[in-house]
Order: structure tokens, then C-alpha cells, then sequence
């Protein structure tokens, strides 16, 4: 009996493509900005050959990255299967910049690079080595597909990407064999048997529930609050504010840096999270933007999507989104900062208290047994309760190398929902919290107003905490607050592929 191979995307995963349309691509991006000398050729550019052979040399342990996408017939839900045409030069692209390349022209091809979507027939993936840097500099501008990781998993696999060390051997590739991929009719037969078995499935999950009785009570409570508390949310609109309203299909990119510690400093004088100052310092941004705009602060309710990871100890290194959401309201009625993260530190309290992520995470559940056309519905649906997407990743507080070229910043950029004309994304890495903002072309016409913002808003909330007598002179440095421009764990192993019989109910 003929035997293959493939695994089912979760809703989640699923909600990511069918929300995805040409002028709404919903890929994750990172500009990666490096040290050159080690990888010049003699003509004075970025070797790309040497680039390729490291990365190829990395991909047996990202199984994914040479995984495509093949739909159930009927059902039209995806499954991943190996790409048996899979070729490394089609997702390693080579671009420069007319030297010597500023900043601001390096945005600017970011800009048109991840605004194209990435090909759903091919592994949803690219990377793009963009030469020709001022600085004796190139930088590396990734893009992988939200439906395979989420921001836990993207810290991941910048580190399965580069290495902890300045080493410059390239080890052999390992070969890759694809695995027999099923026929449509095998995927539709395996769907079928899958969904005779959902009732039985769905009883055993109530049993093993029911085998503490106290425990499941409180648990659905808790549960029946979340979602009840994610339904009013979903119910009441967000205002309409400058930044919000149909996308087109351009972008802006811009960031900024700021040094870890003096955030770090701040949180502690203000005995907050790291989070808290985050939203805080966001809050001041937007507060001010929108009297730029003409918009009185204090009539806009504004929300914003700030991710929480689901993920286990025992879930790390594994593909796909383990991610819930906290839908947070910006106090950008207040004016003092102090206020504005005192106001944020009690909202968190209180969804840490309420579990709301929870009532996500159930609704994402639910949706494993909810059919495509629903699923649509609702992921469009998704973004009418926010203004803006804040998302937040640690990342390695040790510096990483690609062929000993030294990783001097990591930019992240998160996608923009429908409706959203700016998300801003946070990654902190070896001392320093990198944020990309990510903008519709139109609608944010002035996002470098928007980024100076930022800046001008953490410093304000760095005064205030000063202001408290818990922040030392010393814990902040004056000359670098805003730049506006151990070793890591084995990575795990990973077994992303299942196999099926054409007998078999399992996926």
C-alpha cells in the first residue's frame, strides 16, 4: 500500500492565508544589518556564493523551509508536503544598492521587497543579501510566511541562521530526499475519515477533563469569561483615527534603536514590564501624531493587538503559531508619561488577572472544526476591534555571525491586518531593542515624524522616570539613548512531517 507524507495546518496557521490578499501580504519580514569584511569578495562585493553554501548547510534543520503548500479538495484546507522540486536559488535572491548605499535608500528596497507576497505554489520563503551598504556593510531582508512561524519561532531560527561564533567553515549539506506526497484523492479520503472521528475525539477530550472534575469547572469558567470578555471587544468597533482604512498595495518602512538597558532601567523605576514601557512609549507616539494629524486624542479609543506567546517548554523549536493576543486600549488621553505607564501597568494586570488571551486561544480551537468559508469571515473580521498591531520578541542577548560577519542589528517588521496603516514591531538583541514600524504608503505619508515620535516619546517617559528618585544618573546613558538609525541552546529536533497510510484516519 502506497504510503506518504504530510502535515495539517492548524487554524491558526490557516486564518493567516485566508486572510491574505494581494494588497494585504502577510509574511514576517527582518532586515538583518552586518559586518562585511569577512564575506568581501575581490572585487569588493558580498560573496553570494559562500552566503548560499551557509545557508543551504543550515536547512535540515528547518524542515519547513523546503515544505509547500497542497489544498484538501472539497474541505480546501492546506496541508504542508515536501516540495520535491525544491531549489535553494529561487528563495536566495542577490540585490544592491547604489554606492555608497545610505539608510534610507536600504528602507526603501526593503519597502518594495516586502510588499510583494511570496508565491504559494514554491516554500514561503526568501531571503534577499542586499550589498553595497555604506560602512563597509550589507544586510540580509528575510521573509517567511505568518502561517509558518510565529515571533517565537522567528527568534529561533535567526539563531538556527546564523551562528554564536565567528566560525567561517561550511559544513556539507545535508541531502534532502522528499517524502512521497499524497494524491487529491488520498488528502480527501484521509479528510473524510478524519472528520467520522471528530465525536469520538471531542468525548475522550472531555473525559480526560472530566477525570477532575473540580479542575474542569473552573476551567470553563475561566474560559467562558475570556471569550465573553473577547466578544464585547469584538463587538465595539475601534475608532477611526488617520491611521486606519483600506490598504493599498505600498508601503513605507522605517526604525530605530534603542539601548536595552535604559529601557530596562526605566521598568524598574516605574516597576513595570518591559512590555509596559513598550505600550507606554507607543502611547506617547501615537498621542502626539494624532495632534499632528488634526485628531483631539481624548475622543479616540484606540487599541492595540500586543501578541502573548502560548508556547510550552516542550513546544520550542517547533514550526507554526503558538501565539495568543491581548487587545490593549493606549491611554493617549493622558499627557504626563508617568501617567500614561501607570495606566498601561494596571490594563496588563487586569487581562493577566481576566486571561483574555485565553478567550483567543479557545476561539482558535473552536476553529479546527469550523469550515474555510467561516474561517475567512472571520480572520477579515479580525482587525475591526484594533487600531494597531504591537508585537514584542526577545531575541539573544549574545552576538550572532553569518561566515564571520558579525550581526550588528536585527529590524523586525510585522505585516499589517486589514484596516491597520501601521504596526510596530520590537526584537531585542545583544543589548539593544531594534523597532520596526511598517506603514501603508498612503495613509502614513509621514512615518519618519511617527519614528521621531518614538524616540522623543521614550525619552519623555525616561525624564518621568526619573523624576521618581528610583532611576540613578548612571543607569541611563546621555549619549546613547536613541540611535535613530551564555551561548544558545542545540536547536531541537524537529519532526514537522507525519506519515500517513491510505488506510489511516490520523493527520
Amino acid at each position: 500500500m502506497s504510503r506518504y507524507m504530510y502535515e495539517r495546518l492548524s487554524a491558526q496557521d490557516n486564518a493567516f492565508l485566508v486572510a491574505e490578499s494581494p494588497h494585504v501580504p502577510l509574511h514576517i519580514a527582518a532586515v538583518g544589518i552586518y559586518e562585511q569584511e569577512s564575506v568581501t569578495t575581490p572585487e569588493g562585493g558580498v560573496d553570494i556564493r559562500r552566503l548560499r553554501r551557509f545557508l543551504e548547510a543550515r536547512l535540515h534543520e528547518i524542515p519547513r523551509y523546503r515544505q509547500k503548500l497542497m489544498w484538501v479538495p472539497v474541505e480546501n484546507r492546506p496541508v504542508w508536503i515536501d516540495d520535491s522540486h525544491f531549489h535553494i536559488d529561487y528563495h536566495i535572491r542577490h540585490a544592491a544598492l547604489p554606492r555608497p548605499g545610505r539608510v534610507e535608500e536600504l528602507k526603501k528596497l526593503v519597502a518594495r521587497i516586502t510588499t510583494r507576497p511570496l508565491d504559494r505554489s514554491r516554500p514561503l520563503w526568501e531571503i534577499w543579501v542586499v550589498e553595497g551598504l555604506e560602512g563597509d556593510r550589507f544586510a540580509i531582508v528575510s521573509k517567511v510566511h505568518h502561517c509558518m512561524v510565529d515571533g517565537a519561532m522567528g527568534a529561533e531560527l535567526a539563531q538556527i541562521l546564523n551562528s554564536p561564533s565567528p566560525e567561517i567553515e561550511i559544513p556539507e549539506p545535508t541531502p534532502f530526499m522528499p517524502r512521497p506526497a499524497p494524491s487529491e484523492a488520498e488528502l480527501l479520503a484521509d479528510a473524510v475519515a478524519r472528520f467520522a472521528g471528530m465525536p469520538l475525539r471531542a468525548l475522550r477530550g472531555l473525559a480526560a477533563l472530566g477525570a477532575d472534575p473540580a479542575g474542569l469547572g473552573a476551567e470553563l469558567v475561566a474560559r467562558l469569561r475570556a471569550l465573553s470578555d473577547v466578544a464585547g471587544l469584538t463587538i465595539r468597533r475601534s475608532s477611526a483615527t488617520p491611521l486606519n482604512g483600506p490598504l493599498g498595495p505600498h508601503r513605507r518602512v522605517d526604525w530605530l534603536t534603542l539601548p536595552l538597558a535604559d529601557v530596562k532601567a526605566v521598568r524598574r523605576a516605574l516597576d513595570c514590564t518591559v512590555n509596559d514601557v513598550v505600550l507606554a512609549t507607543v502611547s506617547g507616539a501615537v498621542r502626539h501624531y494624532l495632534r499632528r494629524r488634526g485628531v483631539d486624542p481624548a475622543r479616540i479609543d484606540f487599541r492595540v493587538s500586543a501578541p502573548v506567546s502560548m508556547r510550552g517548554t516542550a513546544e520550542r523549536g517547533r514550526m507554526g503559531n503558538r501565539v495568543s493576543s491581548w487587545i490593549v486600549r493606549l491611554p493617549i488621553e493622558e499627557e504626563d508619561p508617568r501617567d500614561q505607564a501607570a495606566a498601561i501597568r494596571t490594563a496588563t494586570l487586569e487581562l493577566k488577572e481576566s486571561r483574555q488571551a485565553l478567550g483567543l486561544e479557545t476561539m482558535m480551537q473552536a476553529a479546527e472544526f469550523a469550515p474555510a468559508s467561516l474561517m475567512a469571515l472571520g480572520a477579515r473580521a479580525a482587525s475591526g476591534p484594533i487600531n494597531m498591531v504591537v508585537t514584542n520578541v526577545p531575541g539573544p542577548q549574545f552576538a550572532l555571525y553569518t561566515l564571520g560577519a558579525k550581526l550588528l542589528e536585527m529590524q523586525p517588521l510585522v505585516p499589517l491586518l486589514e484596516g491597520t496603516g501601521l504596526g510596530i514591531a520590537l526584537f531585542s538583541y545583544d543589548g539593544k531593542l531594534h523597532v520596526g514600524l511598517n506603514a501603508e504608503y498612503e495613509r502614513v505619508p509621514d512615518l519618519g515624524a511617527f519614528t521621531a515620535l518614538v524616540a522623543q516619546s521614550f525619552m519623555a517617559l525616561s525624564d518621568a522616570a526619573r523624576a521618581t528618585g528610583r532611576l540613578e544618573e548612571d543607569d541611563i546613558d546621555e549619549e546613547e539613548q536613541v540611535v535613530p538609525v551564555t551561548a544558545p541552546e542545540p536547536a531541537p529536533e524537529r519532526s514537522d512531517a507525519i506519515a500517513i497510510s491510505a488506510a489511516s484516519s490520523s493527520t
